[in-house]
C-alpha cells in the first residue's frame, strides 16, 4: 500500500509500542515519518500499518513461559 505525504500511519515500536506518525516523504520502499511529540523515523513500508487495528492485530501475543521439569520434582 502507498501512502501519500501527510496522511496519518500508525507503527509497531519495540515489538510492544503502537505508534502514531504523519508521513512525511518517501523514498523508495522508504518512509520518513513524523511523531506528534516532534521527533521522527524513517521505516519501511511493510512496518507502516493504516489503522491501529492492523497494528494490534500484528502484536505478539503473551509468551507462556513453560517450567522446566527437573528429575527430582517429581513426588514419591
Amino acid at each position: 500500500m502507498t501512502y501519500e505525504t501527510g496522511t496519518e500511519v500508525f507503527f509497531i515500536e519495540s515489538n510492544r509500542i503502537i505508534r502514531k506518525a504523519t508521513v512525511v516523504r518517501r523514498s523508495g520502499d522508504f518512509y520518513i515519518l513524523r511523531f506528534d511529540e516532534g521527533g521522527g523515523i524513517q521505516l519501511r513500508e511493510g512496518r507502516i500499518f493504516p489503522t491501529r487495528e492492523q497494528a494490534e492485530a500484528t502484536l505478539p501475543g503473551e509468551k507462556v513461559q513453560k517450567k522446566a521439569n527437573s528429575s527430582y520434582d517429581y513426588w514419591h
